[in-house]
């Protein structure tokens, strides 16, 4: 790593939030620090989408699933193309004309603030886990090149920089700053991936493309592996991969948040099925560096024959050891941005609208909600830093927990929506009782249920960790399998109420009715 590099890394995490306050101006409303006043123009809103549901790991991996396999991980992106669909046409109008702070909102008004405080309590402790993972996987390459120049830093020392970085401009310029940042880091990383490509191009040698495809690299569709037990058999992917996109945008206050900062409904939708569509070409981006990968390392095994430690580490290996100074650290900072996405909005704008405001039951002025707001910032901040601190190697098993930890409760989440769509007769208690019962359910399924590696049979239940001849369940069926808990659970439950007129079971119904008389 040379001080070119090293320079480029830094003028990327100061400027990029110096940028972000210029660009959103003064926040003087609440509704102006949550949503942006619905002034974000779509195409913004879409590369923010992309950016906050990209991660370092991301980046990292995906070239790496190519190297090992082909390119079956792009059917996931097909399925994304179509749960984006539904949700912009089912849920999104309900967030965006009802003029919402949140997605819970829309359990608060369905079901009642019960419902409502309890997704939105979920939504709090999965964004927790899943982005202090992401913190300090971010930290991890920043440590390496630190190193290289004989500075030992410690990982929360990185950690709280980052954290820093993040809540300067969440706290000065809200979901505006989040969006315009977010939507700048996307197309640097974007623009690193090409450059990487065309680098690669300068150094394989001719007809390395048909090479590749002769060794099946290029292969798209998978219709010949267990649906069950391989997370890229083609019903699998693209059926999981829908159902999960329903869940991750429509039911998840993260993406949620930045589209409901646009101008209105189409703007919302074109910038959701749009998103979608830039996913798909981004992980065919990634995956083609991953094929020509393999055609310059001669397919060797990353760890055996390379040297490296994980198989993680073979783009982070290229890009360091292959590419030239300037370029070297201006794809290290477009993979650090990946990772600098800020949900601290999302959960400032969650913990304000949908439990504080619960807990004081009162009204509270629109300079009272924006106070509260950015204080929430400062406070989800400094919770994300000391759980991202709390990590000391990759290899910490709680690391894998946090990653899979939405396929304990997006499959919950996306059920209550439906729930409160589908089933005109289901109470708040029906839809609670629902969701803790799809928890526990995915808990016992992801921990317990395992698969025959080779055969993709059912051999048992073991809550033992899986072995190198079993597997758990294909992670794409987490979601679909949560919704259907949920409704089956919910549906069966609102039984009771047949014969009863079909309303919402919510705690405001009283003061509504008094008001009405």
């Amino acid at each position: 790593m040379r001080a070119l590099d090293l320079a480029i890394i830094v003028v990327f995490l100061v400027g990029m939030p110096v940028l972000g306050i210029l660009i959103a101006g003064r926040q003087k409303s609440a509704n102006d620090y949550f949503v942006g006043e619905g002034k974000i123009s779509w195409w913004v809103a879409c590369l923010s989408v992309v950016s906050a549901e990209t991660s370092t790991l991301t980046v990292l991996s995906v070239p790496t699933v190519a190297y090992l396999g082909a390119f079956t991980y792009l059917q996931l992106a097909i399925g994304y193309v179509m749960g984006r669909i539904v949700v912009s046409f089912v849920l999104l109008p309900r967030y965006v004309a009802g003029n919402m702070t949140t997605a819970y909102n829309f359990l608060g008004k369905r079901f009642g603030s019960g419902m409502q405080g309890t997704a939105s309590v979920t939504f709090l402790f999965t964004r927790l886990l899943a982005d202090g993972v992401r913190l300090f996987a971010t930290a991890i390459p920043i440590k390496v090149v630190l190193a290289a120049y004989g500075v030992n830093a410690a990982y929360w020392q990185i950690v709280a920089v980052l954290g820093v970085a993040m809540v300067v401009y969440t706290f000065f310029g809200g979901v505006r700053a989040v969006v315009w940042v977010d939507a700048i880091q996307m197309l640097w990383y974007v623009v690193g991936g090409v450059a990487v490509v065309v680098v690669l191009s300068g150094k394989l040698p001719d007809g390395w493309l048909g090479s590749a495809i002769d060794a099946g690299k290029t292969q798209l569709f998978d219709f010949a592996s267990a649906p069950l037990s391989n997370n890229y058999s083609f019903i699998t992917a693209v059926l999981g991969g829908a159902v999960l996109s329903m869940a991750s945008h429509g039911a998840d206050q993260l993406i949620v948040q930045r589209l409901m900062a646009c101008n209105d409904v189409k703007a919302s939708q074109k910038a959701l099925i749009a998103s979608g569509v830039v996913v798909f070409f981004q992980f065919g981006l990634f995956l083609f560096i991953g094929t020509m990968l393999w055609s310059f390392y001669k397919g060797l095994n990353p760890v055996t024959e390379l040297g490296l430690t994980t198989n993680d580490e073979l783009f982070a290996s290229f890009i360091v050891n292959e590419l030239p100074s300037g370029l070297s650290g201006f794809v290290i900072a477009g993979i650090l941005a990946a990772a600098l996405s800020s949900s601290l909005g999302a959960l400032a704008s969650s913990t304000v609208t949908d439990v504080y405001q619960k807990v004081v039951r009162r009204p509270l002025s629109d300079a009272e909600l924006l106070k509260q707001g950015r204080i929430w910032t400062v406070v989800w901040a400094g919770a994300l830093i000391v759980f991202a601190s709390m990590f000391t190697t990759t290899k910490n098993p709680i690391v894998e927990t946090a990653l899979a930890i939405t396929g304990y409760t997006y499959g919950a989440l996306l059920g209550a929506f439906l729930l409160g769509l589908l089933v005109r007769k289901a109470r708040q208690l029906d839809a609670i009782i629902a969701f803790l019962a799809t928890v526990a359910v995915m808990a016992f399924v992801i921990l317990g249920v395992k698969f025959s590696k080779k055969s993709g049979d059912f051999v048992g239940i073991d809550f033992a960790k899986a072995s190198g001849d079993t597997v758990a369940l294909a992670f794409p069926w987490f979601t679909p399998l949560g919704v259907a808990v949920t409704l089956i659970v919910g549906g069966l439950l609102a039984l009771r109420h047949r014969g009863t007129p079909d309303r919402p079971d919510r705690d405001d119904e009283p003061v509504e009715a008094a008001k009405a008389a």
